[in-house]
């Protein structure tokens, strides 16, 4: 499996869906499905069908590093010393403790992000030390447009971890865009500019601009995003 067309099309096989079951569930087209098993899947939906698959996007993407975020134990059957092993902890970004970090919520003022009084959002210790997060480093930010739903919606929560502005192709940055602030994801051109994709590709087409101050542009990645919040927009009938 060379590409993450051929990844996502075994994943399709695991789960016994067909190309056409998969495109009803997304609301696309069976020619994309397709399409994405020969031509790969886009940036822009990475994230979303690892999550939905329940695979890291970075295997999703290269195939490299683990498949699944949390590998389960292997027992072999009829093993007299196999001891039942607790399934894994699968709820720690809903569960409060003492050692919980309160994220101060951020609004973009003068260019300048500042704290929002008596607004946080309170996550626990250990899931930001799994990933690496200087809680010192961290902010809360509300979803500011909605270029990213359904994956995103406009005025979710969501964390970010300034002190990661390096840029790795398909992850979701914070960037500060002629004064605005944006989310996207981004990947870098062989030139040293970023391209900006939106989840909602149709309504916000890709966007090519140099980091810094380029033709009147200008671009600063604020920091990864690590963390957001999604909630259904309509009831089911």
């Amino acid at each position: 499996m060379n590409t993450s067309g051929d990844r996502l099309k075994a994943l399709l096989g695991e789960c016994n869906l067909s190309a056409s079951d998969f495109a009803a569930q997304r609301k696309v087209t069976p020619q994309h499905v397709n399409n994405w098993f020969h031509r790969g899947v886009p940036q822009a939906r990475l994230d979303e069908i690892a999550e939905l698959l329940c695979v890291r996007s970075k295997w999703l993407r290269t195939g490299e590093g683990p498949k699944h975020s949390t590998p389960l134990p292997r027992i072999k059957r009829g093993d007299p010393a196999a001891v039942p092993c607790e399934p894994p902890d699968y709820s720690a970004f809903s569960s409060h403790g003492e050692d919980d970090v309160q994220l101060a919520f951020h609004v973009l003022r003068g260019r300048q992000l500042t704290a929002v009084d008596n607004h946080c959002l309170r996550l626990p210790r250990t899931a930001l030390d799994r990933l690496g997060v200087d809680p010192g480093q961290a902010l809360a930010l509300s979803m500011p447009d909605y270029n990213m739903t359904p994956l995103i919606p406009y005025g979710a929560p969501l964390a970010i971890d300034r002190g990661l502005t390096r840029v790795v192709d398909g992850e979701l940055y914070a960037v500060l865009h002629n004064g605005h602030l944006r989310i996207n994801s981004l990947t870098k051109r062989s030139n040293g500019a970023l391209r900006l994709h939106s989840h909602d590709s149709e309504g916000f087409p890709c966007e090519n601009y140099g980091v810094g101050h380029s033709r009147g542009q200008q671009l600063e990645v604020l920091g990864w995003v690590f963390w957001w919040a999604q909630f259904r927009t309509e009831r089911p009938d």
